[in-house]
């Protein structure tokens, strides 16, 4: 680490001091100083020059501190110490065995992972924590419970209809049985099957069995686009009848009708909490989304020519919508529905009709999923105002191997785009939408701030230069700027690669 001079306290202080002025800890272990820094403690109040003493994982002290015996110092340069981000809507879940360093996380700053998003969650979620207890990562992770999972569980194939009472009297069982297991709250994920079937009743039972247990709501709302204002007006009422919070997943206004509707979207939302509804929401820093092709057609008929039409005039350009998985002809990864259309000597939306009976078919056959793409839906200009709303938090929406460079890049680009280049919000106000703000709308009392007594969860990075650097030709790209990343107080991360420390914690719902 050539930035930084890490020493021992007691030999930095013998010179030009006598070694009975050195303080000795009062810690049973002895942890370390981070001096030479300045600190953003994720409250949204200005940075601040500080030294940081860490012990036993958490931080012990800040302020104007001298260094104890045998107290390793480490200069940070003159850099920037925050709290570990909290990504509140991540797929990290389902590659973690794989990668267990968490790498295209742990590289952006990311110390926490909320997984158990758009109503999937892993089942059952006590064997998911242990496991991750067992064999620990880098990250700390937490779990909503998914509403499709429980509706798969309970209704298996026979899923496109509305649930009967006794099936969502077996819902609410096991979602009681899997917030025992400590689960933050219930997610749904409206817009996928088959969660999409679900009348609202049945969501509200559901969420109301969440809140009485002291648990959230976090919602991929059912439609980011032509009916994007009724699933807005659904989640507000789910919040107002449950009294719980309600976050919404990755806000955006996918549809060209809704660009420029930023400021009356959120005058709804702020009318809603004005009225007691504890609704928040979190966003990701790109134009583009990564889905399966078939949450483009709500009827799932893909030979409605005209419905197809629509889509790709109204909400997903061709020119700007690509295959990042096609299972039934794998050369088609990487090339825009434009070019495929010419391979296949057709237009665009029979292109698409052609690649959805493809993707159908091959599903029909395996099971398994065949299909995704990443579209272009989204204008800059409403990112950047539903990311400043004072209730919006930050997050990625990615996995720890993606094809969206979302994984590996959200959260220095927000800090080196949206906050240093296009300056829409102090570098304080990017760090508590990271942190502070985050850990408020998780519930958690015990991270997320520079704090005495909070978790050691910190990272260090250079507000000048940090930035992404993935795209979606190079996704996994390592963003710059990063230095180092502490875990309740272990390094994890410095000199752009992971330690071998693995201090993740599985964190429950208290």
């Amino acid at each position: 680490m050539n930035r930084f001079i890490i020493s021992v306290s007691l030999a930095a202080f013998l010179i030009g001091c006598a070694q009975e002025e050195t303080p000795v800890c009062t810690n049973d272990a002895p942890g370390y100083l981070l001096t030479n820094i300045e600190v953003i403690d994720g409250s949204g109040s200005p940075a601040t020059s500080a030294s940081v003493r860490v012990s036993d994982g958490k931080i012990s002290e800040l302020g104007s501190l001298e260094a104890c015996a045998d107290e390793t110092i480490i200069d940070g340069g003159g850099l920037t110490l925050a709290p570990g981000f909290i990504d509140t809507h991540s797929h990290g879940n389902g590659d973690i065995d794989d990668v267990p360093d968490a790498l295209a996380s742990i590289s952006q700053g990311i110390t926490t992972m909320i997984v158990g998003q758009d109503g999937g969650s892993e089942y059952p979620l006590a064997d998911f924590f242990a496991k991750m207890e067992a064999a620990p990562s880098t990250l700390n992770v937490a779990s909503y419970v998914g509403h499709n999972t429980l509706r798969g569980e309970v209704m298996g194939d026979d899923y496109k209809r509305v649930a009967t009472n006794d099936e969502v009297a077996a819902m609410s069982a096991l979602l009681a049985s899997e917030l025992e297991s400590g689960a933050l709250g219930l997610a749904t994920g409206l817009e996928y099957d088959p969660g999409i079937y679900s009348e609202t009743t049945e969501v509200i039972a559901l969420a109301q069995i969440a809140a009485d247990a002291g648990g959230r709501y976090i919602s991929h709302i059912r439609s980011e686009d032509r009916w994007f204002e009724d699933s807005i007006d659904e989640i507000i009422l789910i919040g107002r009848q449950t009294g719980m919070p309600v976050q919404i997943s990755h806000i955006k206004l996918a549809m060209t009708p809704l660009w420029g509707k930023a400021p009356e979207i959120l005058a709804k939302l702020d009318a809603a909490r004005a009225d007691g509804v504890q609704i928040t929401a979190d966003i990701y820093p790109y134009e583009f989304w990564q889905s399966t092709m078939m949450v483009l057609l709500p009827e799932r008929d893909y030979t409605d020519r005209a419905a197809v039409e629509e889509v790709l005039e109204t909400i997903a350009p061709a020119a700007g919508m690509w295959m990042t998985r096609f299972e039934p002809n794998p050369d088609f990864v990487g090339q825009s529905l434009v070019e495929i259309a010419g391979v296949l000597e057709t237009d665009p939306a029979g292109a698409f009709m052609a690649l959805a009976e493809m993707a159908d078919e091959w599903r029909k056959a395996t099971g398994e999923r065949a299909e995704m793409i990443i579209a272009t839906s989204m204008h800059a200009d409403d990112i950047e105002d539903l990311m400043s709303w004072s209730e919006t938090n930050i997050c990625s929406d990615g996995g720890l191997v993606d094809l969206h460079p979302r994984g590996a890049g959200s959260f220095p680009r927000v800090l080196g785009r949206y906050v240093r280049e296009n300056q829409i919000m102090s570098l304080e106000t990017a760090i508590h939408k990271m942190t502070g703000l985050t850990a408020k709308h998780m519930g958690f009392n015990d991270r997320g701030l520079i704090q005495s007594g909070m978790v050691a969860d910190m990272v260090l990075f250079d507000p000048d230069t940090v930035i992404d650097n993935a795209t979606p030709e190079d996704p996994s790209a390592l963003s710059t700027g990063i230095e180092m990343v502490w875990v309740s107080g272990e390094l994890v991360y410095a000199d752009g690669a992971t330690t071998d420390a693995r201090p993740g914690h599985v964190i429950r719902r208290k």
